[in-house]
């Protein structure tokens, strides 16, 4: 077992325990595709939107990806 204290063993990691579905899901349910859209213009949150969709373009799209999780760090962090 190590010495270090349970809130020190990882970094203060605001999204840590936080899965990708979830902030996708908090973002269009507080927001919508169409603002999604608007603020991250990508064909997953402008022509037929789903979260199914918006998950496999997130997970190969790191930009993308470094975006939406930015934008929910500010809102949630």
């Amino acid at each position: 077992m190590s010495d270090v204290p349970k809130d020190r063993s990882h970094p203060r990691d605001p999204l840590h325990g936080v899965t990708l579905q979830h902030i996708v899901e908090t973002l269009v349910s507080t927001h919508g595709w169409e603002t999604m859209g608007s603020k991250i213009p990508v064909r997953c949150f402008l022509y037929n939107p789903s979260v199914k969709s918006s998950l496999t373009f997130l997970r190969k799209t790191p930009w993308a990806r470094e975006k939406i999780e930015a934008w929910y760090v500010r809102e949630n962090g």
